[in-house]
């Protein structure tokens, strides 16, 4: 049996690519309708269904997608049918929760995705002209796209339902905060800089002999000489960075000069620099496990355990339906070993 990664229900809200590496369940049998390629707990995938799924490929491959009837074929095939699968488990899913959504829900989803992607000049409307145009272009038909939209909003449906509300103590946020506190909570020395940066010494010297009596010209001559992107679009102004995120012999000097005052010429594996610290040195600091950031990592933890959890109850409901799920002859997909 091929087991479905946790990922499963991710793949389905993203919803956005027609292989986006969720995998299928396998079965085998004959007890499948004629038009129809697969039964997912008795809901049909149909031939329509397949035949549009790889038309999509097929403009979207171009030149690559393989000659039909070949190996690659197959295996494109079989990639799109465990697709379809997926989507049909989903929607089983949805289904044995008592979960449904609207036919006018899934009306207002389609024009908002289409309003969003193809607007018209009124506000809210839809360019129609576009639409054809992209769907022609892509193999997209609006049976397709609804069909996808109404799968997204099942398994979102369901996922809430299933989703519950985690408990998560202090002892957890602790350690989390424990955890985190060098890499996201803790910020080394900080200043405010600006540089122009140049390839020789001479002109290094030449520019640092106009900014001795005056820095009034810095950002001028930053954007006349600077080979750095900031000279060009800031004026040498790096804003305020981190001691650690600079090289040694840059950092070694914008951080001990005075405020105002254009260091001498400073080699780096850059070139030469002139540097002015624009701000006093910020010291370096730790955000304290306060009650706001309490509530923002419990927040987290809560959001990570509620889709584990989620994921959990769909790869187990997976499991029960894989014994209802049917090929017709020649689509099961390749069974998986791993687990």
């Amino acid at each position: 049996m091929m087991r479905r990664a946790a990922s499963g229900v991710a793949c389905a809200l993203a919803a956005g690519v027609l292989f986006a590496g969720c995998g299928g369940s396998s079965g085998s049998g004959s007890a499948v309708p004629v038009n129809d390629v697969a039964l997912v707990d008795g809901t049909p995938i149909t031939v329509s269904q397949l035949v549009t799924t790889m038309n999509v490929a097929r403009l979207s491959m171009g030149a690559s997608y393989p000659e039909p009837g070949t190996t690659d074929w197959v295996s494109l095939r079989s990639r799109a049918l465990e697709a379809l699968t997926h989507d049909a488990e989903l929607r089983a899913w949805a289904h044995n929760l008592g979960v449904s959504v609207s036919a006018s829900a899934v009306d207002a989803a389609v024009k908002q995705t289409l309003a969003g992607a193809f607007p018209g000049k009124a506000k809210g409307s839809i360019d129609q002209a576009k639409v054809k145009a992209e769907f022609k272009r892509t193999g997209m038909t609006n049976e397709l796209l609804r069909h996808r939209i109404e799968t997204k909003l099942l398994s979102a449906a369901a996922a809430a339902k299933v989703g519950g509300s985690p408990t998560v103590t202090d002892a957890q946020v602790l350690a989390q905060y424990t955890k985190d506190k060098k890499s996201t909570y803790s910020q080394p020395e900080r200043r405010k800089v600006r540089h122009i940066l140049v390839k020789t010494k001479a002109l290094a010297d030449q520019l640092y002999a106009q900014l001795q009596a005056s820095d009034a010209r810095f950002a001028a001559l930053a954007k006349q000489y600077s080979t750095d992107s900031s000279g060009k679009t800031a004026g040498g102004d790096l804003g305020v960075v981190s001691r650690t995120s600079l090289v040694k012999p840059f950092a070694d000097v914008a951080f001990s000069e005075p405020v105002g005052v254009v260091s001498k010429p400073t080699q780096s594996q850059y070139g030469w620099h002139l540097i002015e610290a624009e701000g006093p040195v910020i010291p370096a600091s730790t955000q304290p496990l306060d009650a706001a950031l309490k509530k923002t990592i419990r927040s987290q933890l809560v959001e990570k355990a509620r889709q584990k959890h989620i994921a959990d109850q769909f790869d187990a409901a997976v499991n029960q339906l894989s014994a209802n799920i049917k090929f017709a002859p020649g689509y099961a997909p390749a069974i998986s070993t791993t687990q």
